[in-house]
């Protein structure tokens, strides 16, 4: 099945309600997928089903370093956090991402649609927005 869109998972809203997410202590990944995975609203946990299968890949993805802990934005209604670049060294084709917190279950936080194949010949990289209460990767308002 193809990526249809980006997602804020279900696992991640209800994980936020009882506690299973901690961005200033917990450790979050992001791993890459093929067009061929079936990620949405409904993913709950980390899968390797439609993962990325390339040289300089691991399954798994790779760690993701939290740029910015949960804070009021400057509307003083928005927490956000956000995370730092993250690259990958090969030649790689993915679809799309999943961001889940390591560890555990792996609970999913958020599926990432890339929009099209991405492909790389040298250096695969996810670019995450500006930290900001208006643009970051995760906000809640």
């Amino acid at each position: 099945m193809a990526f249809t869109g980006n997602y804020s998972c279900n696992s991640f809203k209800t994980g936020m309600m009882n506690g299973t997410f901690n961005f200033t202590s917990g450790a979050f990944k992001i791993a890459l997928y093929t067009n061929a995975a079936t990620l949405n609203a409904a993913t709950a946990t980390y899968t390797s089903a439609g993962e990325v299968v390339a040289a300089g890949y691991t399954a798994g993805g790779q760690a993701l370093v939290v740029t910015q802990v949960p804070t009021v934005g400057s509307s003083g209604t928005t927490a956000y956090v956000s995370f730092g670049n993250t690259s990958w060294t090969g030649s790689i084709t993915a679809r799309g991402a999943l961001i889940y917190q390591s560890g555990g279950t792996n609970p999913a936080v958020c599926v990432l649609d890339f929009g099209a194949d991405k492909s790389s010949s040298g250096t695969f990289t996810v670019q995450f927005p500006a930290v900001s209460n208006s643009s970051a990767i995760i906000r809640l308002s």
